[in-house]
């Protein structure tokens, strides 16, 4: 069943990027046969592309109050599911644990007077390059250091069949070299924050973004080499070496063999 499941979301997720490149270069075509541009000349992307250029090409339509309908409908949803799937998860989190501090005061966090600026920082500077990094290392903490041999036996385990060499592939090669090629190139072309016009303390804040995000890593992994003792070697050693898994009804287990 997880499985199946597993297959039908991300067939789901593929079909849906399908469809959505088909009706945005569509809309595109069709702008730019109406305004006898290239579509490179349209000069929109991203929130210009969403509340600009879609409104303008709806409203040409047959039926253009429907598809306005449904067209911001659809905005809306997708708002509401990217709100309320990242940021109120933190929110609630910090909220519920510190409620004198936080709870009283629940409008600073979800209040901006930035507008646009603001979407468009976090757009550029927040999201692409740290998740990109984030997976990379996880991909290599998984597949090299944990082993994706070991990964494949642990799902043996759980579904009851190995998953094929190809699928090991991708995990041990495919994936991690496509991951961090993507990683350096978003950062060597990073060409967008120019295209924002911000000032010389707007890009800092949004490499301090970027930033926030990746440093905990590297940070992580030095508190753990000092921590650990032993050479430099034997740091190395133990810090990538798996840890055995106790399952809990066995963790309280006495020497006598009697749980606790």
């Amino acid at each position: 069943m997880i499985v199946q499941d597993a297959i039908l979301t991300s067939s789901i997720n593929c079909l849906t990027s399908f469809l959505a490149g088909f009706v945005i270069f569509s809309v595109l075509g069709y702008m730019a046969h109406v305004q006898s541009k290239p579509i490179s000349e349209l000069g929109q992307e991203g929130p210009g592309l969403v509340f600009t250029v879609y409104p303008e090409a709806i409203a040409t339509m047959t039926g253009s109050v429907f598809w306005s309908i449904i067209f911001f409908l659809m905005l809306i949803t997708l708002g509401l599911d990217s709100t309320f799937g990242g940021l109120e998860a933190m929110i609630t989190g910090l909220c519920d644990e510190y409620p004198r501090l936080f709870g009283r005061h629940r409008e600073i966090f979800v209040t901006t007077y930035g507008g646009m600026h603001i979407v468009n920082l976090l757009n550029v500077f927040g999201t692409g390059n740290p998740i990109l990094f984030i997976v990379f290392v996880e991909a290599t903490a998984v597949c090299w250091f944990y082993g994706a041999e070991r990964f494949a036996d642990d799902i043996e385990r759980m579904l009851g069949f190995r998953p094929g060499k190809f699928w090991i592939a991708c995990w041990k090669y495919i994936s991690p070299t496509f991951i961090f090629v993507l990683f350096v190139c978003s950062f060597a072309l990073n060409d967008e924050s120019d295209s924002l016009n911000l000032p010389g303390w707007g890009v800092v804040l949004g490499w301090v973004l970027t930033c926030s995000s990746i440093v905990c890593i590297p940070l992580y992994i030095m508190y753990m080499f000092i921590v650990t003792s032993g050479s430099f070697r034997e740091r190395i050693k133990t810090m990538i070496k798996p840890e055995d898994f106790v399952p809990p009804h066995l963790s309280q287990v006495n020497s006598y063999g009697t749980h606790v």
